[in-house]
């Protein structure tokens, strides 16, 4: 018997283009802390929703594509997206007062050096209290707009699961983290490298 390779198809759905804004809001994590945006996306499939890890990035590239079309047809749909949109506009767009500003010099910059940051269940990077509060600490920071870079870890696999079996036992497991289903990309220069 010969060896075969094995190959993983994946088929992305193409977004239309009216809701193509859709993936500016699953890569940015303003939906870790947007209740509207994270139900527009459980409007377009609830299940699948729950299956993805409530994660938009990995629920965008499993949806079935008609269901995207004829979002993009809803008027009721539409109308939350402008919604979401629009608080998502007004959010990166706000600018702080004058006697705000004067908190940072011009250059400076703000480097968080963390091991983990809770963000989100759906971006498995951290485990607990400390995680957690690196995660509000960065949305502070982004409230206040400071220049302000989180520097973390990146883990292969994320925390450990605990489920009760049927015993009452406890039982551990872990899973690899696909780094395409996360709201992250790669740094890079303004020369692509």
């Amino acid at each position: 018997m010969e060896k075969s390779t094995a190959y993983v198809l994946q088929v992305r759905p193409r977004i239309p283009e009216r809701l193509s804004r859709l993936e500016e809001l699953a890569n940015n994590l303003w939906y870790s802390w947007d209740r509207s945006t994270r139900a527009l996306f459980a409007r377009l499939h609830p299940g699948l929703w729950k299956a993805t890890g409530q994660s938009p990035k990995a629920f965008l590239t499993r949806v079935d594509e008609q269901r995207l079309v004829e979002a993009a047809e809803d008027r009721v749909f539409i109308a939350s997206f402008n919604r979401v949109l629009a608080d998502y506009d007004t959010y990166h767009g706000y600018e702080l007062p004058e006697h705000e500003k004067d908190m940072l010099g011009e250059k400076d910059l703000v480097a968080y050096f963390c091991a983990e940051f809770g963000f989100h269940e759906s971006f498995p990077i951290y485990s607990g209290g400390l995680g957690i509060l690196a995660g509000d600490h960065c949305k502070a920071a982004s409230d206040l707009r400071l220049p302000f870079i989180g520097v973390g870890l990146l883990y292969r696999q994320c925390y450990v699961h605990h489920d009760i079996d049927g015993q009452g036992n406890q039982i551990a497991s872990n899973s690899d983290s696909n780094f395409d289903d996360l709201p992250i990309a790669p740094a890079r220069l303004p020369d692509g490298s």
